[in-house]
């Protein structure tokens, strides 16, 4: 099963963002759940796939007109 690119490049950037302080505030408040969101967060930015949008139909890519 291939899984849709359905994150888009501004999408991207602030899930990498979220998920930085995300994990830094976990790491500093000890706390594994900040640290595992923070984790899924940066996994859906880097490999530019977001299963919830699947069943939302969202799609943030840039489609180029063609």
């Amino acid at each position: 099963m291939t899984l849709p690119k359905n994150v888009g490049t501004m999408d991207r950037n602030i899930r990498l963002a979220v998920a930085g302080v995300l994990i830094l505030a976990g790491l500093i408040a000890n706390s594994v759940l900040l640290d595992i969101l923070g984790l899924i967060v940066l996994a859906t930015g880097a490999f530019g796939t977001c299963l919830a949008y699947v069943p939302l139909k969202i799609d943030t890519t840039e489609k180029k007109e063609g």
